[in-house]
């Protein structure tokens, strides 16, 4: 439930940054992206087992990157500055993953199978 309420504010962020940005004063949406990013990345996403994110993440940011999206007549802008906005969510996830991974190679267990004489 936690999730589909951080996917529905980031998306809800994302289409006001990406319609009109500026609403929002002192520029809070994109910080706030970013933050409900970490906190998806963190709850949502098997650090150990991400890929399927990370593809999604890097095809969403490529997609972002290229402003693909402005090519459609009239909205195209809109939905690219949508994009955009979401893009930054993702990559905010994905440094939550990293953080974790990082975790969990550092407080796992050392022997790994492996003679320390």
């Amino acid at each position: 439930m936690l999730t589909r309420i951080i996917v529905g504010l980031a998306a809800l962020a994302s289409i006001i940054e990406g319609v009109a940005p500026g609403v929002v004063p002192e520029n809070i949406l994109p910080l706030v992206l970013v933050v409900l990013g970490l906190i998806y990345g963190a709850l949502s996403v098997d650090a150990e087992d991400a890929t399927n994110f990370l593809v999604v993440t890097l095809a969403v940011g490529g997609a972002a990157a290229t402003d693909v999206l402005s090519n459609i007549h009239v909205v195209g802008s809109y939905l690219d500055g949508i994009l955009d906005a979401q893009a930054m969510a993702l990559w905010g996830a994905v440094a939550s993953i990293l953080v974790i991974r990082i975790w969990n190679r550092l407080a796992g267990d050392d022997s790994g199978g492996e003679s320390s004489e």
